[in-house]
């Protein structure tokens, strides 16, 4: 009886131990992707507009796991559709940093284009 015991809460454990990792992994990753827009915006690869989006992106993404984790727990399918999210979003980041678009003096305006 209390082998079968301590095997359960040994489960139970560790189950919320791997359900508290996914959700660090989710926000590290979070943190990474935020770490990019800034230094796009830094060094002029995203305008003020871009930046705007992609960070309203990023609240999109950070409100799904606010909703998978209002229950205490995050599931394998609310896991993967966050981080196919991220996925997205990393996508769009990449995107709009080398789409040629530039604001050096970060005044909101495009700055140059170069060719086409």
């Amino acid at each position: 009886m209390f082998k079968k015991t301590l095997v359960c809460a040994t489960l139970v454990l560790s189950a919320g131990v791997a359900m508290a990792q996914g959700s660090a992994r989710i926000d590290e990753r979070q943190a990474r992707q935020d770490a990019r827009i800034d230094q796009g915006v830094a060094s002029g690869q995203l305008t003020q507009r871009e930046a705007a989006r992609m960070e309203a992106g990023q609240a999109r993404v950070q409100g799904m796991e606010n909703r998978a984790l209002s229950d205490g727990t995050v599931t394998r399918r609310e896991r993967a559709r966050i981080e196919h999210a991220q996925d997205v979003q990393s996508a769009r980041i990449h995107r709009q940093k080398h789409d040629r678009q530039h604001d050096v003096n970060h005044n909101g305006r495009v700055d140059r284009r170069r060719g086409n």
